[in-house]
């Protein structure tokens, strides 16, 4: 005849004292609280398994586990046998279920894509992206496994950031999204993408161009240019800009050991020694691969008044009252502020850029290629960049600048177009070395 269990109860387990030997206080059906000699009390279930073998499974210590919780866990077991699944290979599999959605949560997946990522990214860059997800994305999605993740769970913070007008920072977050979850799947943790749907989920802003003038009014800038009261080595760094179209930093940030006079060219590198306390410093071309720049006689005439003034220093256009720090970012479009140009609508140091583009499309002379190489452009096409890369078309470029040089003179009186100009033959004269401050 079985024996009879009688329940256990709370003061029963509490006064449990330890013994020389552990022995076991049985609450029925399996369960019991086995006291050891340390005083530790454990709750453990005897059962069988589907397979006949003997089963032992440990619930935890009471009184962390008390005699209310440890019964629960003994239904839970008995419903696994009574289905003919073993508890403690269930528990088992539920515990590496729990190991393995702890690398598959959004914030796990999003931080291998981000390392893998961050090598073919500046610091700074990377730096900025992982703030960002930080900041927007790992609060909402952060802890969720990347397999429960939808479409409508992914698009949450786009469109918070979204009704806060911040609309720049929302398709960021989408491509950051959108690449996190593409690595997901191209590492076996989901089947399918859905970021790919969020194409379109939020709203753009209409993209701004830089203002630039109409080529009928460069008689008008050359000049005003011309006529500026202000500082020369402003001055001259504005038409600078004009003559080589490059962008802003690469300008500022410039050295002289960067320009060979003799060869005409000017090699802006990829990276640059970092300037202590001037931010960005270290930029050099903007694609983060060297830019050459060959420069027409125009230009070389500009640099030699330029060095008269600054070639005691390292930096080209070195500041006002800091030798040792660049001009300000805005020290070309100041002055042509005071040049009279409204720089948000008229005419920006940028715009610059897109005159000169466009008087090398009107002319009919150049190939694309070059135009977009001059231009330092980033070609879309990852093929065709590669061959554009290796092809300077430096030959092709130094007749440009030059042609455009003496395009911009010869509209210093009355405009001509760039087709008129090309027409006549005029322009891609010979390109000549120029000494310090001198043209030869």
């Amino acid at each position: 005849m079985a024996r009879t269990v009688v329940p256990l109860t709370d003061p029963k387990c509490e006064a449990a004292k330890p013994r020389a030997k552990e022995y076991k206080l049985f609450d029925g059906q399996g369960l019991y609280l086995a006291v050891k000699p340390s005083g530790a009390k454990v709750w453990r279930l005897k059962f069988t398994r589907p397979d006949g073998r003997a089963g032992l499974a440990t619930f935890g210590n009471y009184p962390a586990l008390g005699l209310k919780a440890a019964r629960a866990r003994r239904a839970t077991a008995l419903e696994l046998l009574a289905a003919g699944v073993d508890p403690i290979e269930h528990e088992q599999r539920q515990r590496e279920a729990a190991h393995v959605a702890a690398g598959n949560t959004f914030k796990a997946i999003a931080m291998q894509w981000h390392a893998a990522s961050a090598r073919k990214w500046t610091a700074d860059h990377a730096a900025k992206v992982l703030r960002r997800m930080e900041l927007y994305l790992f609060p909402p999605l952060g802890h969720r496994p990347v397999d429960s993740l939808k479409v409508r769970d992914l698009m949450a913070p786009l469109k918070a950031a979204e009704q806060r007008d911040t609309l720049e920072l929302a398709g960021r977050l989408r491509q950051y999204t959108t690449g996190v979850m593409r690595y997901a799947v191209q590492h076996g943790y989901i089947e399918t993408n859905p970021a790919s749907d969020l194409v379109g989920a939020t709203a753009t802003r209409k993209a701004q161009h830089r203002p630039a003038l109409p080529l009928g009014r460069l008689p008008e800038l050359l000049q005003r240019i011309e006529a500026y009261k202000g500082r020369t080595l402003t001055r001259l760094a504005v038409e600078l800009t004009l003559h080589v179209f490059i962008r802003s930093s690469e300008l500022r940030f410039a050295r002289w050991g960067e320009v060979d006079m003799p060869r005409s060219l000017w090699t802006i590198p990829a990276e640059r020694d970092a300037i202590e306390g001037v931010k960005h410093s270290e930029r050099g071309a903007k694609m983060r691969t060297p830019h050459l720049v060959p420069l027409s006689r125009q230009a070389l005439g500009l640099l030699g008044q330029v060095h008269i003034l600054s070639s005691r220093f390292d930096l080209v256009f070195p500041g006002d009252h800091y030798h040792h720090k660049p001009m300000s970012e805005n020290t070309v479009n100041a002055a042509l502020r005071r040049m009279g140009y409204d720089t948000k609508a008229e005419v920006c140091g940028h715009g610059f850029r897109a005159m000169a583009c466009s008087a090398l499309v009107e002319s009919g002379l150049w190939t694309r290629d070059a135009v977009e190489r001059q231009m330092s452009h980033q070609e879309r096409n990852t093929v065709r960049a590669a061959y554009i890369h290796k092809a300077e078309h430096l030959e092709e470029r130094r007749l440009m600048v030059q042609w455009w040089a003496d395009y911009l003179d010869a509209n210093r009186e009355k405009h001509v177009t760039p087709y008129d100009f090309a027409s006549r033959g005029e322009g891609a004269g010979k390109v000549v070395p120029v000494n310090f401050g001198r043209v030869v």
